[in-house]
């Protein structure tokens, strides 16, 4: 273990964050800018980086790079200016379910972290099932759903965990956020997609490289024994090990 702490250590620095989509809501200084810059970029995170970053930077432009304003106060009209934004399979209509739901979240609460549960007392796969049923409980098309992935289907959750990463996190070195204090950063889940999954397995910490909720778990579990205060920052050391150095 040694040897991924010293990887964390390497990959755990402000120099990280420029190639990384987290770079996005670093853009912004207002809470709510964080979280709407880091949901969405977060929620792009399939595929090659450098698209991520630029079809969230992008957003962010139509948005005025003000996108907590926008979302508060943009009328209807002001949603055609999205005709043509796509990333992948993420289209128009998705992206006005999002939009709708952040309007409809924030006329209610002050932060996103209450759409997890807040301060409810949940595990995070509760918290995440909660979101789901939360998030889609407005009128929608039922093609968005594929967007938000919930563990009620076994799925890994990779980008909901990363977002959450982002968000609850604090641990002072300037990457992650950590301007969320109702979720504990002892009960974050590694943000588990094919890089991390292989990495794992050649590790022996998986018995196959299955994007799944049970591997999600797995993983987590296995570095909340050794970092039971702050399991997920070993996300630094398998997704760099993955994605940088090429492990398989």
């Amino acid at each position: 273990m040694i040897f991924l702490e010293q990887k964390i250590i390497e990959y755990n620095q402000i120099s990280f964050i420029e190639k990384d989509p987290i770079s996005i809501p670093h853009r912004f200084d207002i809470k709510q800018d964080i979280e709407i810059a880091g949901f969405f970029s977060a929620h792009f995170s399939w595929g090659n980086r450098t698209t991520i970053i630029k079809k969230s930077l992008e957003l962010m432009q139509l948005m005025d790079d003000a996108p907590f304003d926008f979302i508060q106060n943009h009328q209807t009209l002001d949603l055609k200016r999205f005709e043509h934004f796509k990333h992948r399979t993420f289209q128009f209509d998705d992206l006005c379910y999002f939009i709708h739901f952040l309007k409809f979240h924030y006329s209610k609460y002050h932060s996103l972290e209450q759409a997890y549960g807040g301060n409810q007392v949940m595990t995070m796969k509760e918290r995440l099932i909660y979101f789901h049923h939360y998030f889609f409980s407005l009128e929608h098309l039922a093609r968005t759903r594929k967007h938000i992935s919930t563990p009620a289907k076994n799925a890994a959750c990779k980008r909901q965990n990363m977002f959450l990463r982002w968000m609850v996190r604090n641990d002072k070195t300037g990457v992650d956020f950590g301007i969320w204090n109702q979720i504990k950063m002892s009960d974050l889940h590694l943000p588990l997609d094919v890089h991390v999954a292989n990495v794992s397995y050649r590790l022996g910490i998986l018995n196959d490289k299955k994007s799944s909720w049970t591997n999600t778990e797995k993983v987590t579990q296995f570095f909340q024994e050794i970092a039971p205060d702050d399991p997920a920052k070993f996300d630094f050391a398998l997704f760099s090990l993955g994605v940088e150095e090429g492990i398989r």
